[in-house]
């Protein structure tokens, strides 16, 4: 069993969620392994999140809430929770993005994080976190809730080509997160761009970079380096990359042409994971 801890409730997120969990459990009378029975976990799982050694998910916290009847309350405080995991240099951009009206970005290397599957997400994390990849990639999952809004963001999406070969985490990964790219045809707030090889040089050859505009703060320009990264609000360099971006939109293919170009790569590149009877059926 682990051994309870003092909890200071306001050191951080995690912190306060661990003492709210431990307080309402207790106040309706149940053990650890009494509630882990009830939500279907171990006691030892419910420990670990009460002195603040394991990060809880989304699912976890809904799941508490109906156990104690704490209308929402977890579920509410998870995303605080989940957003302090990421790195300390991000956090303004994931608040920023997540009030954003108009999202616009170019990704030379790796699909945009609000539209990464979670075993994509995990394979990247994996490779600087190992030990962390659970965690974090659980607050790249909470970032794509700003998706499921009843009035999300526009989000307008440049990929490089390149990306869309860059084999990450496995063919059967690639391929599930080429097919998900597929999903967001059809979505009226998304659009999915790739910029082909044939293009050649372009005004993105510096790196990716994201454009947020909002309903009355001043536009945003955001890039990253290898640790941090980089945030501003000059006028000039909104003017100089939001016309890079237009460059780089004309230069692109068409959404329908890119979503033929993904399909095309992902049958060819990375296989057809189907069985026999399910290819006879196709």
């Amino acid at each position: 069993m682990v051994q309870a801890r003092d909890i200071d409730p306001s050191a951080s997120p995690l912190d306060y969620y661990s003492y709210e969990l431990r307080r309402l459990r207790e106040e309706a009378g149940l053990k650890q392994a009494q509630l882990g029975a009830i939500i279907f976990c171990t006691g030892s799982l419910i420990g670990m999140i009460e002195n603040g050694k394991r990060v809880p998910t989304r699912d976890f916290s809904e799941r508490v809430d109906a156990a104690l009847g704490t209308d929402g309350h977890f579920s509410r405080l998870v995303g605080l929770v989940l957003r302090s995991v990421l790195p300390t240099w991000f956090q303004a951009f994931a608040e920023m993005e997540a009030r954003a009206t108009y999202i616009s970005t170019f990704q030379s290397q790796l699909v945009y994080g609000l539209l990464q599957t979670e075993a994509y997400a995990k394979a990247l994390v994996s490779v600087e976190f190992p030990e962390r990849a659970d965690e974090i990639t659980a607050a790249r999952m909470e970032r794509q809730r700003i998706l499921m809004r009843d009035e999300p963001p526009v989000l307008l999406v440049v990929l490089d080509e390149a990306l869309l070969h860059r084999n990450v985490g496995g063919n059967e990964v690639m391929r599930e997160q080429l097919a998900h790219l597929l999903t967001f045809v059809d979505r009226p707030w998304i659009q999915i761009q790739v910029l082909p090889f044939s293009t050649g040089e372009h005004s993105g050859m510096m790196g990716s970079f994201t454009l947020l505009r909002f309903g009355g703060d001043p536009d945003l320009f955001y890039a990253e380096s290898y640790d941090s990264g980089h945030m501003t609000a000059n006028p000039p360099v909104i003017r100089e990359r939001s016309v890079g971006y237009a460059r780089l939109q004309a230069a692109a293919l068409s959404p329908e042409e890119s979503a033929l170009l993904i399909a095309r790569v992902m049958e060819e590149r990375y296989g057809d994971q189907c069985g026999p009877d399910e290819r006879a059926v196709a």
